[in-house]
């Protein structure tokens, strides 16, 4: 039995202990740190960094969009380890809108002024930070299962971890001043906290799977290009019912992902029906995959489940613990939100802390601060599927889409107006809450919804105008 976390008896800081070393977990790991707490940072996994490279890839990971919540979150916690970190990014000015014959292909720009988000592969994301972590001499602890959480409603008394550690099969317990919970969205933190309070919490698996693929980098000694396709876009081939994206990696790979109702995937019976698949809705990926990548993709990955959770309040009433990221609020993946997200629930619950100079009180706060903008970016999260696999091919859109990128550029700034896209608000601008933006951007979806009736009703009219003209110029004649 082990109660005592501290490696030196003398050191009389606070303690945290944070369990699961995944993005959001480290990152929260490393705020506290820097903010003068002894953290402790528990992972059931092995460390990724010691593993091989076969092992290392689980072949479930989407390519992250990292956007300006999340980097504003690396550099709150720490400027110069961002720019360690954002050395490796891949700048996406826009979507590459793929057709379906394979020779077409269309760039949607993301930003009013050139910004961009970035891609970035989340394994190695997670090990740069993991890295950090050593440098800041964080300690933590891998292969360490968690099995049980005391956390008394009994406010002088600090929470105490039960923990197996895996590699010598022994049990630990582990007593903090504070536990943070950032084990994902099958967390088992937050099932140990469930037991001990009142916590609304939902689970909703949504009818979609995915699969990911491999796009090569070009090996031709004597190309200019170790890219096949334009590194600085999201590859988005949509399809309505289902789509394939790509996104690029720094060795001029992309990783690409194949998402579709179960029901598509299950009608596909055999590898050679994949490939007559793949061939016939997305010919020039098939192209970049490759047929025998793509059969060893059908046979061998598995199928990824998508499921969103939600749960309230995220601490417990003594203000001791608390779960962020995953844990909290695990969102499907295509508004690009989910890291970005989870970082900021770091930002939000550091400043807080440094509001009210009392972890327990910035705990308590953090729920009623942060759940109207997380339900908000969940359900966003959620509708931009269809975006994504249907309306971006979509005339109507298009014209809507333009139109709004048009009056933010002429707009907004002068006269004393604003006029900001949602995805500029959602993207790259931190300073506006989830749910705000989605305020903003219902007001300006009924202003757009009256000029589209304008102008439609002005097309209108000269259209009259000029039947009825000919038609007086015929009798007239």
């Amino acid at each position: 039995m082990e109660l005592n976390n501290r490696i030196d008896d003398n050191d009389d800081r606070q303690s945290v202990g944070v369990v699961g070393a995944g993005l959001v977990g480290c990152l929260a790991a490393l705020a506290f740190a820097a903010k003068g707490f002894h953290v402790t940072l528990f992972e059931l996994r092995q460390d990724p960094r010691t593993t091989d490279d076969k092992n290392k890839k689980n072949l479930r990971s989407i390519n992250l969009a990292v956007s300006n919540r999340g980097i504003s979150a690396l550099k709150y916690v720490d400027e110069q380890m961002a720019e360690r970190i954002l050395e490796h990014i891949i700048p996406m000015k826009g979507r590459m809108i793929h057709d379906i014959t394979g020779t077409k292909q269309e760039s949607q720009l993301y930003g009013l002024n050139g910004e961009c988000i970035n891609s970035i592969d989340r394994s190695f994301l997670n090990e740069c930070l993991l890295n950090e972590l050593d440098r800041a001499e964080v300690r933590v602890l891998f292969e360490h299962k968690l099995l049980k959480m005391n956390n008394s409603s009994d406010k002088d008394k600090a929470p105490v971890l039960t923990l197996y550690d895996t590699k010598i099969h022994e049990t630990k317990t582990f007593q903090f001043d504070y536990i943070v919970g950032a084990d994902g969205a099958h967390s088992q933190f937050r099932y140990q906290l469930q037991k001990s309070m009142k916590m609304d919490y939902s689970q909703k698996y949504i009818d979609m799977q995915y699969l990911e693929l491999y796009i090569p980098p070009n090996d031709d000694p004597n190309a200019d290009n170790k890219f096949h396709i334009d590194p600085n876009h999201l590859h988005i081939w949509p399809r309505h019912n289902f789509m394939l994206i790509a996104l690029a990696n720094k060795d001029g790979s992309f990783t690409s992902t194949f998402f579709s109702p179960w029901s598509v995937i299950e009608s596909i019976k055999s590898s050679e029906e994949f490939l007559e698949f793949f061939q016939t809705n997305f010919p020039d990926a098939f192209k970049l995959i490759g047929e025998d990548a793509l059969t060893q993709a059908y046979n061998s990955n598995p199928r990824g489940t998508l499921m969103q959770v939600s749960a309230y309040p995220y601490h417990n009433p003594n203000g001791t613990a608390i779960i962020i990221g995953d844990a909290a609020h695990s969102m499907v993946p295509f508004y690009g939100q989910g890291m970005n997200c989870g970082f900021e629930d770091v930002r939000i619950l550091m400043e807080l802390i440094d509001e009210t100079k009392d972890v327990k009180q910035a705990f308590m706060n953090y729920s009623d601060a942060r759940k109207q903008d997380l339900d908000a970016i969940c359900k966003l999260a959620l509708d931009n599927y269809y975006e994504m696999s249907s309306k971006v091919t979509n005339i109507w859109y298009l014209i809507r889409k333009k139109l709004d990128y048009s009056l933010g550029r002429v707009v907004n700034g002068r006269f004393g107006l604003q006029w900001l896209p949602l995805y500029t608000m959602v993207s790259f601008r931190d300073d506006i809450p989830y749910s705000k933006a989605i305020e903003i951007e219902k007001r300006q979806a009924r202003i757009l919804t009256r000029i589209q009736y304008g102008v439609t009703a002005t097309f209108i009219i000269c259209g009259l105008a000029k039947l009825g003209h000919w038609y007086h110029k015929v009798h007239k004649d």
